[in-house]
């Protein structure tokens, strides 16, 4: 398993390709959730490479299943703030972590700032939905910490029926769609920034950091 903090993943080349931030809302089949809205609403955007992949995705969902965004950009300023709220939640788990070692176990579940997926619009966290707009069981809750969930949230962590079913329907859907997931997120996929392009094995990452929807 390679973590986002890995130096091959860091020293991704970027060129950003210039695609604009767009709205996710009225994409079929894709439902915008409520729970990390803020006010720019940059929680509902995301590059226009993503979006037309997420959007292919949910069409290829079976009937009666639909993509639930909880939050796709995310500003750098948010980003500091997950990244230091965990980072001491290790601290007290963890007590006497090496400053190494608390960059390491930190990276399991929320990106560096500086290479964060979220602040370049191509990364999302989603889960499944019914057609009426309820949250499914996908195994644990989305954004479990690995010490919240005892790895479950890892994506390829075994749950019992129907929460593996439901996962393996999304990772079916999202993967045939090109995305790209962060194994211990099952939440979390991705397309064009320094994480997908060192898993592809692509030249250079399309995505680089980005402003937040005007």
């Amino acid at each position: 398993m390679v973590l986002i903090s890995d130096p091959r993943v860091v020293g991704v080349r970027v060129h950003d390709c210039g695609e604009p931030l767009v709205d996710l809302r009225g994409l079929p089949r894709l439902r915008i959730d409520v729970r990390k809205q803020e006010d720019t609403g940059g929680w509902h955007h995301a590059r226009r490479g993503l979006a037309d992949r997420l959007a292919a995705a949910a069409l290829d969902l079976p009937a009666g299943f639909d993509l639930l965004i909880v939050e796709a950009f995310r500003s750098p300023e948010r980003q500091h703030e997950y990244w230091n709220h965990y980072c001491d939640q290790l601290h007290g788990h963890y007590p006497g972590l090496s400053p190494e070692r608390l960059y390491d176990l930190a990276s399991r579940w929320v990106a560096p700032p500086d290479v964060a997926p979220h602040c370049t619009g191509g990364a999302v966290d989603l889960t499944l939905c019914d057609a009426d707009g309820r949250e499914l069981d996908l195994g644990t809750p989305l954004d479990a910490t690995p010490e919240q969930s005892d790895g479950a949230c890892y994506t390829a962590a075994e749950v019992s029926e129907p929460a593996a079913t439901h996962r393996a329907t999304l990772v079916r859907a999202l993967r045939h769609a090109g995305l790209i997931n962060y194994p211990t997120e099952w939440w979390h996929w991705s397309y064009g920034e320094r994480y997908w392009a060192f898993a592809t094995g692509a030249e250079h990452a399309r995505y680089g950091p980005v402003a937040g929807p005007e």
